[in-house]
């Protein structure tokens, strides 16, 4: 099974993932790591990315994720895909590749960014985030009005994994 932990920056993608995947014992791949060089300039000076910066990005999660289905291993992704035509892009078909939308408020997830660092990621950028995103109407969705470790333990459950 392939998860990927999806929503705007700040939801906790990457915190969650990783805690996800140390818990059921599975790789864990961030988005973030994949995005070509002239992505993260862009964002670095806080311009927002088009779809047309995606693509290249979106192409190389594709290979990660159908390389782990060829394999047959299992996968923790952390990836914003904001757009409906992005996961499908990576392949998510709730089936073998699942998404898991971390739901929170923008005041939320602006407190959250007020309090963390990241190499490029700044809060200039959460707006823009925010008016791409198309929640999705399949999949997972949690609330991140809780703990990390309270969310793992329930996509654990939900998706009904032994940890």
């Amino acid at each position: 099974m392939i998860i990927i932990l999806i929503g705007p920056m700040g939801c906790g993608k990457t915190t969650v993932g990783e805690l996800l995947a140390q818990r059921v014992g599975w790789p864990f791949a961030d988005g973030d790591d994949f995005h070509p060089p002239q992505n993260v300039d862009k964002m670095r000076q806080g311009i927002p990315l088009q779809d047309s910066d995606r693509i290249g990005w979106l192409t190389s999660l594709r290979r990660h994720i159908d390389k782990q289905i060829q394999t047959e291993s299992n996968l923790v992704m952390a990836c914003s895909a904001l757009k409906k035509s992005y996961r499908e892009m990576l392949g998510i078909d709730q089936k073998q590749v699942v998404s898991v939308y971390l739901k929170g408020s923008a005041e939320l997830l602006k407190e959250r960014i007020a309090h963390r660092t990241h190499e490029y990621m700044n809060e200039s950028l959460l707006k823009s985030q925010l008016q791409t995103m198309e929640e999705p109407d399949d999949g997972l969705i949690v609330s991140i009005d809780k703990t990390p470790e309270m969310i793992c333990s329930e996509v654990i459950t939900m998706l009904g994994i032994r940890s």
